[in-house]
C-alpha cells in the first residue's frame, strides 16, 4: 500500500504532520477523521531505492525515553483523554525521532481498529514482551493508567540500575586504557631513542634491558613485522567473530554467561544485578495481573543471561507440574537463600509480588554498595599496577647507566 504524507488540523486548530500507510486517499481521510483530525493536504510519499533498504536503521529508544513516554501516557489516560488523542499529543512532544515514528504508527494502527497491545507488539525493537504483556493486562482489566505508571516506575528503576553498572565498569576501563596507552608510548616512542646510546657503550647490557628493548622493537611498526601485525589483526578479528557466533548457540551462551557470573570481582556484581532485575520484573508482572506461567516466560526471555533464563524456565516447568516456585529456584544454586525464602513466604501469604519487589529493592541497595566497594578496591590496584609497570621500565632503562658508572668508578 502507498504511504501518504499529510497535513491536518487537530480540534485546537494546530497543524499536525504525519505519514500513514493506506490503500487510497479516502481511507486516509476516514482514519484521520477517527482521530479528530481534518486533512488539509496529502501526497504519496516517494519510495526510496529498494536496494538501500538494508542501510535504514531500526528505530531505537533508551530506557529513559520509554519511561518518560509511559508516564506522559499514564497522566493523559488518568485525566480522561481518549487513547488516540493522548497519542496525538505525545507524538508532537517527542524528541526521539525513532520513538516518534513508532508511536505515530501505533496511533494509526489503533485508528484502524487494532488493540493497543497488538499495536505495541508490532515494534519489538522498542517495546519488549514485558511492556506488551503489561499493556495487554492493563487493557483487559481496564486499569491502563495504573499499569503505565507501574511500567514507568519499573523502567526508571531499571535505568538507574543500568547506570550504576556502567559507572562501575567505565572507571576501571578508562584508567586501564590510559595506563596501557602510557606504557605503549614509552615502549614505542621513548625507548627506541636509547637504543643507539646503549649500543655505543660497547658492553653487555643487563637482561631486563635486553628484554625491554626486544619488546620495544617488536611493538614498533616496521616493514619487518608488518606481516606479523596483519596476521595478528586477522586472528583477533576472526577470534571475535568465532566467539560471537559461539555465544549465540545455546551451549556457548550458557558457558559464557556462566563464566561472567563466576568472574572475579565483577561476577558478584553481575549476579546481584541479574537477581534484582529478575525480582523486579517478575514482581511487576504479577502485580499487574499477568498469569504466573506467562510472567515467568517473559522474565526468562528478558533476563539477559542464559544461565538465569534456564533456571527460570525450569521453575516454570515445575510450577506447571504443580510445584511451588521457590524450590526450583533454590535448587538452581544461582539465587541466594534469602530470595527463595522471601518468595516462599510470599507464596504462603499470597503476597509474592510484594516480596519480589522488596527483594529487588534490597539488591538494588546491594548493587550500590558493591559499586562503591568495587571502585574503592580497583582504584589503588590500578594505580599500583601502573606505578609498578612504569617503575620497572625506568629501572630497566637506567640499569646500563648504573653499571657504566660503577665501571668508571673502578
Amino acid at each position: 500500500m502507498p504511504v501518504y504524507h499529510y497535513k491536518a488540523k487537530n480540534p485546537q486548530g494546530a497543524i499536525v504532520n504525519g505519514t500513514l500507510e493506506v490503500a487510497n486517499e479516502h481511507e486516509l481521510v476516514t482514519k484521520l477523521r477517527a482521530q479528530q483530525l481534518v486533512v488539509v493536504s496529502s501526497k504519496i510519499q516517494k519510495k526510496g531505492f529498494p536496494l538501500l533498504g538494508f542501510l535504514k536503521k531500526k528505530p531505537k529508544a533508551s530506557t529513559k525515553d520509554l519511561s518518560v513516554f509511559s508516564r506522559q501516557f499514564a497522566t493523559m489516560i488518568n485525566a480522561g483523554l481518549p487513547v488516540l488523542q493522548s497519542l496525538n499529543i505525545i507524538v508532537e512532544q517527542l524528541e526521539n525521532p525513532g520513538l516518534k515514528q513508532v508511536i505515530a504508527k501505533i496511533r494509526d494502527d489503533i485508528a484502524g481498529g487494532s488493540t493497543l497491545s497488538d499495536s505495541f507488539a508490532k515494534h519489538p525493537t522498542i517495546f519488549n514482551p514485558l511492556y506488551v504483556y503489561m499493556i495487554k493486562a492493563g487493557e483487559s482489566a481496564g486499569i491502563l493508567d495504573a499499569i503505565l505508571e507501574r511500567l514507568s516506575g519499573y523502567l526508571e528503576k531499571a535505568d538507574a540500575l543500568k547506570r550504576k553498572v556502567k559507572s562501575a565498569m567505565v572507571y576501571p576501563a578508562v584508567v586501564s586504557s590510559i595506563a596501557i596507552a602510557v606504557v605503549f608510548f614509552l615502549l614505542v616512542g621513548v625507548i627506541p631513542t636509547f637504543k643507539d646510546v646503549f649500543s655505543s657503550f660497547g658492553a653487555e647490557l643487563p637482561l631486563p634491558t635486553k628484554i625491554l628493548l626486544g619488546i620495544s622493537e617488536f611493538l614498533t611498526p616496521s616493514k619487518s613485522n608488518a606481516i606479523f601485525y596483519l596476521i595478528f589483526i586477522g586472528l583477533v578479528i576472526s577470534g571475535f567473530i568465532a566467539l560471537s557466533r559461539f555465544r549465540k548457540t545455546k551451549k556457548g551462551g550458557l558457558m559464557w554467561d556462566g563464566l561472567m557470573l563466576k568472574m572475579p570481582v565483577f561476577g558478584m556484581l553481575l549476579r546481584k544485578v541479574a537477581i534484582a532485575r529478575f525480582a523486579r520484573t517478575l514482581g511487576t508482572l504479577i502485580k499487574s495481573g499477568v498469569p504466573i506461567l506467562e510472567a515467568l516466560e517473559i522474565v526468562a526471555r528478558t533476563a539477559g543471561n542464559m544461565v538465569i533464563e534456564e533456571a527460570v524456565m525450569k521453575a516454570r516447568n515445575s510450577i506447571r507440574e504443580g510445584e511451588n516456585i521457590s524450590t526450583p529456584l533454590k535448587a538452581s544454586g544461582i539465587f541466594p537463600p534469602m530470595v527463595s525464602q522471601m518468595i516462599s513466604v510470599g507464596e504462603e501469604t499470597g503476597a509474592i509480588d510484594e516480596m519480589l519487589i522488596k527483594s529487588a529493592d534490597f539488591y538494588d541497595d546491594e548493587v550500590d554498595t558493591a559499586v562503591v566497594g568495587l571502585t574503592a578496591m580497583i582504584e589503588p590496584l590500578l594505580m599500583a599496577f601502573m606505578g609498578a609497570t612504569i617503575g620497572a621500565i625506568v629501572v630497566a632503562m637506567f640499569m646500563p647507566m648504573f653499571e657504566l658508572g660503577s665501571l668508571v668508578g673502578d
